[in-house]
């Protein structure tokens, strides 16, 4: 056999990373921790695209809402049709009618602690309208700081099965621990794409929630001073 039949016959170096066969030549639990990172990556960018789109929706529906609420000319005939609206806003509103006709319904008014009252449930709402919009942050949170860790714990895993196949074949060559030693690495590398997204976008929503939780306070806060006014008035 002349040496162009050998090198014909001799398989071919990959020439690029495969991702697929990287999974599925690598170990077992090194298999289960990159399905594990795949799948909060997926997740994450579910809540990425979600949230994006949640908050879009309200700030315009907030912006809508607030400029009629602050334009109408019947007030009660406006909160009996969007007083029960699917908005913060409108539930701040509503928490701080509902307190202002309770306080206001006894005969002997209480007008400092009726001011009082009316901030606290306001400020309460607004409290829970903002936990509801980050609930689902937490995700991200958590992804963008285990992520790594989990890679890098697929990435040990690897590397130790690598060695374990240097004592069992008794050989230290290159081409017995170099495709051990790739689908370890690419454990963290699957980690880092998983936390990256993850912490750029818990850092983003975090403002955007605390922009819209400072939007929501400045309106319950315009609100309270409307109806000190009416207080002072009766």
């Amino acid at each position: 056999m002349t040496l162009l039949t050998l090198l014909a016959a001799a398989p071919s170096a990959p020439q690029r990373l495969d991702p697929l066969e990287l999974f599925l030549q690598a170990d077992i639990v090194v298999q289960a921790v990159m399905a594990g990172l795949v799948l909060a990556s997926i997740w994450t960018w579910m809540i990425i695209l979600s949230f994006s789109l949640r908050m879009a929706r309200l700030k315009r529906s907030a912006k809508s809402y607030e400029d009629e609420f602050w334009t109408t000319d019947d007030f009660d005939a406006f909160m009996r049709a969007k007083g029960k609206a699917d908005l913060p806003s409108a539930r701040v509103a509503a928490a701080g009618v509902a307190e202002w006709r309770h306080s206001t319904a006894a005969k002997v008014i209480d007008r400092e602690g009726t001011r009082q009252r009316l901030a606290g449930v306001m400020e309460s709402q607004i409290a829970h309208e903002a936990d509801e919009l980050s609930d689902r942050l937490n995700f991200l949170a958590t992804v963008g700081a285990v992520a790594p860790f989990v890679g890098l714990f697929g990435t040990v895993w690897g590397i130790m099965n690598s060695f374990f196949q240097i004592g069992a074949q008794e050989n230290s060559s290159l081409a017995v621990v170099a495709p051990g030693i790739s689908e370890a690495l690419f454990a963290t590398a699957i980690g880092l794409f998983a936390a990256i997204p993850a912490v750029i976008a818990y850092n983003r929503f975090s403002h955007a929630v605390n922009a819209f939780e400072a939007r929501l306070q400045r309106f319950a806060d315009r609100f309270h001073t409307s109806l000190s006014r009416e207080l002072e008035r009766g």
